[in-house]
């Protein structure tokens, strides 16, 4: 049986939270970040608070026994005070009320050593598939892979979403090619995926959809199809 302690009340800590009451040979509790003289002792505590929070929580439970991790993909691990330390990420966008299948979560998992690495392995495996031994060097990349994936594409079907409302075009159209242009990448690189006016290097429908965009929406349509045409 593993001890779970979750600090925080966010979308990550929520979703963790149920997840892991659900789980076999787990118990779990969570409370606020701001009520920490109510913590149990725990074999795992995990820090699910905001990145610039994290260190601020790590010196306030700096004494604490068992292992303590947070689950930010962009803070480096030293940035927890405690000795025994990790960080349990899992790659997913988290929103409120939207469930998260955890099986097709990746975790990526770092410690500072193997029997810790185990705990946090088994902690991860008792809710998902998917663990990936990955250091703070690499998960900060990583998180940045993440940010142009996730937050920068859902950007992109903002402004697409923009563009059908003005226009009285109903967004729902584009969901199958959203879909097609999501699965085609897990099986063929994304340069080969490629396709459009940028990789044709179609000037003339270039130069008539810039037409139909507002001056913010051309400067992001001229960056990106730049760097489309010069990879």
């Amino acid at each position: 049986m593993i001890s779970v302690v979750i600090l925080g009340n966010g979308n990550v800590a929520t979703h963790l939270y149920n997840a892991f009451s659900k789980a076999e040979d787990i118990t779990v509790s969570k409370i606020n970040s701001r009520n920490l003289e109510s913590i149990t002792d725990s074999d795992v505590t995990i820090i699910a608070v905001s990145d610039d929070a994290i260190q601020a929580v790590s010196k306030s439970i700096q004494h604490r026994k068992g292992l303590i991790v947070h689950n930010s993909g962009a803070v480096d691990i030293d940035t927890i005070t405690n000795e025994r330390k990790g960080v349990f990420y899992p790659l997913q966008s988290f929103t409120k009320d939207k469930s998260v299948d955890f099986n097709s979560v990746p975790f990526c998992l770092e410690t500072k050593n193997s029997e810790d690495f185990n705990l946090l392995e088994a902690l991860a495996k008792s809710i998902g598939e998917k663990t990936y031994k990955i250091n703070s060097e690499q998960r900060k990349k990583l998180h940045v892979a993440a940010v142009f994936v996730n937050n920068f594409t859902n950007h992109m079907y903002k402004i697409a979403n923009d563009i059908c409302e003005k226009n009285n075009v109903p967004f729902e159209i584009l969901y199958p090619l959203i879909e097609e242009t999501a699965k085609k990448i897990q099986s063929i690189s994304p340069i080969d995926a490629q396709t459009g006016p940028a990789k044709r290097n179609d000037e003339q429908t270039i130069k008539n959809h810039l037409e139909n965009l507002n001056l913010q929406q051309q400067e992001i349509y001229k960056l990106i199809t730049k760097s489309i045409q010069e990879n």
